[in-house]
C-alpha cells in the first residue's frame, strides 16, 4: 500500500474489510496503480445509446473481447460494463483487470424527458459470479422517478456491501427538475448530484465536468464571489460537495470529441484535483492503437498530478 492509497482508504474506515480490499484492488491496479488516481473504461453505451452510434465508427468494438483487451493493454484501473459484455469475456480475461458490473441501464428507444429511469438489469449475485470488485448504478437527480432510483440504489448497495463489493454511482441530473442540457452540467447541479451520490453511500462517484452556468438564482447569489470560470476551479468546487474530497470523484469523458480539446479538458480536471476519469466513447470509437495511446496519455496527465 502506498501512502496515497492508504490516505484514500482512510476515508472509508467504517466499511468492512472486503469492501476496502476491493477499493484497494482498483486503486492499486494498472498504470496508475498506487498513485491515488484512476482511469476506468466504461462500455455501457451500446445499451444506453444503441450499438450503431456507439460502435459503427470502429466495428471491432462490437466484440466484447475488444474492450477487455483495450482496458488491459492501456493499463486502466478497472473495466465497467453491463452483464452481457462482462459475461461474454470474463472466462478469457478473468483476473487480468478489476471488473465493475453496471446493474442498471437505460435505452434510447423509449424517450421520457420528464421521468427518465434506468431498469435494474442485473444483480449483486451476478457480480459475485463474474468475480467483480464493484457494482455500478446510474441515477438521474431531477427526474420525476428519482425517488424510486434512490430506493433501488439503497437496497442493492446494502446487499453489495454485505458481500464486500464497492459501489459506484453515475450521478447524472436529468428530467424536468433541471433546465435541459444546460442545467444537466450546471455547476451547482453537478455539485448537488455528487453530494446525493455520496449521501447514498457511493464509494466512487461519476459526474459530468461542470460548466460555468448556475441553475439556481439562490445559488447564484451565494456563489457570486467565487472565481469559477476555469474548469479546474469548478472541479475543486464540486469536490467539496463529495464530502470535502473524502469520496473518490471521477469525471465522465462525454461524447467523442477532437483529441486536443479532450486532452485540454483532462488537464483541467487533473489540475482541479479530480481523482480521475472514466473514458468510454473518446477511447473505443478510435482505432485500437490510437485508443490505447490516448488512454495512456490521459493516465500520464493524472500521474503527474498524483
Amino acid at each position: 500500500m502506498t501512502p496515497q492509497v492508504n490516505r484514500i482508504l482512510d476515508f472509508y474506515k467504517s466499511e468492512n474489510s472486503d469492501v476496502r480490499k476491493n477499493l484497494a484492488r482498483i486503486l492499486n491496479h494498472g498504470y496508475l496503480g498506487g498513485t491515488g488516481k484512476l482511469v476506468i473504461l466504461p462500455v455501457d453505451q451500446g445499451f444506453e445509446h444503441g450499438p450503431i452510434p456507439s460502435f459503427a465508427g470502429n466495428t471491432d468494438a462490437y466484440d466484447p473481447h475488444y474492450h477487455f483487451k483495450l482496458a488491459i493493454e492501456a493499463g486502466c484501473n478497472a473495466y465497467a460494463a453491463p452483464y452481457g459484455f462482462l459475461q461474454a469475456g470474463v472466462k478469457d480475461f478473468s483476473g487480468k483487470i478489476p471488473l465493475i458490473l453496471k446493474v442498471n441501464s437505460s435505452d434510447s428507444l423509449y424517450k421520457n424527458s420528464a421521468a427518465p429511469i434506468p431498469a435494474i438489469t442485473s444483480s449483486v449475485e451476478s457480480a459475485l459470479q463474474l468475480g467483480c470488485v464493484a457494482v455500478g448504478f446510474t441515477i438521474y437527480p431531477g427526474s420525476e422517478e428519482r425517488k424510486k432510483m434512490y430506493e433501488e440504489v439503497a437496497r442493492v448497495s446494502e446487499q453489495a456491501r454485505k458481500h464486500g463489493l464497492a459501489v459506484v454511482i453515475w450521478s447524472y441530473p436529468r428530467g424536468t427538475g433541471v433546465r435541459g442540457k444546460q442545467g444537466e452540467t450546471a455547476l451547482d447541479v453537478v455539485a448537488y448530484a455528487a453530494h446525493i451520490a455520496a449521501q447514498l453511500g457511493a464509494h466512487i462517484i461519476k459526474v459530468k465536468p461542470p460548466s460555468d452556468f448556475i441553475e439556481s438564482d439562490q445559488n447564484k447569489e451565494i456563489m457570486k464571489k467565487e472565481n469559477l470560470k476555469n474548469l479546474s476551479d469548478r472541479v475543486r468546487y464540486v469536490l467539496q460537495s463529495a464530502f470535502n474530497g473524502k469520496r473518490i470523484l471521477i469525471f465522465s469523458g462525454g461524447p467523442a470529441k477532437e483529441k486536443d480539446k479532450f486532452i485540454e479538458e483532462i488537464k483541467e480536471l487533473a489540475k482541479g484535483g479530480a481523482f480521475g476519469s472514466i473514458v468510454g466513447r473518446n477511447a473505443f470509437k478510435r482505432p485500437y492503437d490510437e485508443a490505447v495511446s490516448l488512454l495512456k496519455e490521459i493516465m500520464d496527465i493524472y500521474k503527474e498530478r498524483k
